[in-house]
Formats: structure tokens, sequence, C-alpha cells
């Protein structure tokens, strides 16, 4: 008998490999402000403008051990972004910048990411913004993930990626050539699911 035990233990433990960490589905922590969309662009060669965007939601797949089989998908609210500026604001969001009356949402899509090194990468996908899509790179890096004093675990990364305006069909001619880019900044912690 206790041969017959030890034998189907044996077998059990070739045939059924140790469990390793599988792709987990993750929800973007906006509610507890662990999620920032942030943008900086010069002002007229002399300083820049710093704003973020305060609403957005998303969900992105994670597997450590296949971090090329990750995936995200992003939806911006184009009105609430937030230069800390009133008037500012409501011109960036009118008709001479981002026409947010008529696209007053931007989606993020990923294609696919290409590890680069330990804990790094580069996340391709399609963004759109003032009607017009266009595939965009972001170098993108692992914070950290583990559990939190909530019974939750967690994984975190951040990103940057610079966008030319002329891509989105945002008009900046009239303005110095350093204003015609601006620099994205992306911090998302998720929750697994």
């Amino acid at each position: 008998m206790l041969k017959k035990t030890l034998l189907a233990a044996l077998t059990t433990a070739v045939l059924v490999p140790i469990t390793q960490a599988q792709a987990a589905d993750y929800v973007i922590d906006t509610e507890g402000q662990h999620a920032f969309i942030q943008f900086k662009i010069n002002h007229l060669g002399y300083s820049y403008i710093l704003g973020t965007f305060r609403d957005f939601s998303g969900e992105f797949s994670y597997d450590p051990d296949d971090p090329e089989a990750s995936s995200v998908n992003v939806d911006i609210d184009v009105t609430s972004l937030d230069s800390n500026h009133a008037e500012r604001d409501k011109h960036i969001l009118s008709d001479d910048f981002l026409d947010a009356g008529r696209y007053p949402e931007a989606t993020f899509r990923s294609t696919g990411f290409t590890s680069t090194g330990e804990g790094e990468g580069q996340l391709e996908g399609d963004l759109t913004l003032h009607g017009q899509t266009r595939s965009i790179t972001i170098d993108v890096n692992h914070v950290g993930g583990g559990d939190d004093p909530w019974g939750n675990y967690r994984e975190g990364f951040e990103g940057t990626t610079t966008l030319s305006l002329a891509d989105f069909d945002i008009d900046m001619s009239d303005f110095p050539p350093v204003m015609r880019e601006v620099e994205m900044d992306l911090t998302f912690e998720g929750i697994r699911q």
C-alpha cells in the first residue's frame, strides 16, 4: 500500500507541472489616485506647460513570465484636461487645438509589447486623439508588484512617449517649433481581478 501511495505521489509530481505565474487581468486604480496621465509641452521656448487628464479608465493584462503577451486598453475623458489655469484649459479644449466638443474621448489600444531588459520594454499601440488614430510606442518600466494591506494584489508601471501634434491634425504652425511636440508621462497601478 505504501508503495502504491508513493508511486502515485511521484507520478503526480512528474505529470503535473509546478504552478507558475499566469497572465492576470488588472483594473487601473484611478479611484485611489494611483494612476496618472500627465503632459508637458514647451511654452514658447521659455518654460513649460504641465498638466494632466483627471478622468480616465482602463485595464491591462500582465504575465511576469511572458510580458510580451501583455495588453492595455485606456479610455481618456479629454474634457478633464487640467493645466492649472482655467482660461488656458478652455483654449486648449477649443477647436483651436483639441476640439473636445467634437472629440471628447481619446483611446489607447495596445497592439504589442517588446521586452528590452529586466522589467523594461516598449508598448506599441493605437492612440486615437482629435479624431485621428496613429500608432505610437511607449517606453515602459515595471515599478513593482505585490500584495496590498487590503487583500488585493497590485502591479505598477510607468511609461513615457513623445507625440507630434501634427500627427493628430492639431495645427501648431503659428507657434514656435518647440511647441509642436508634447511629452506624455503615464503611471498605472492596477488591481488584479
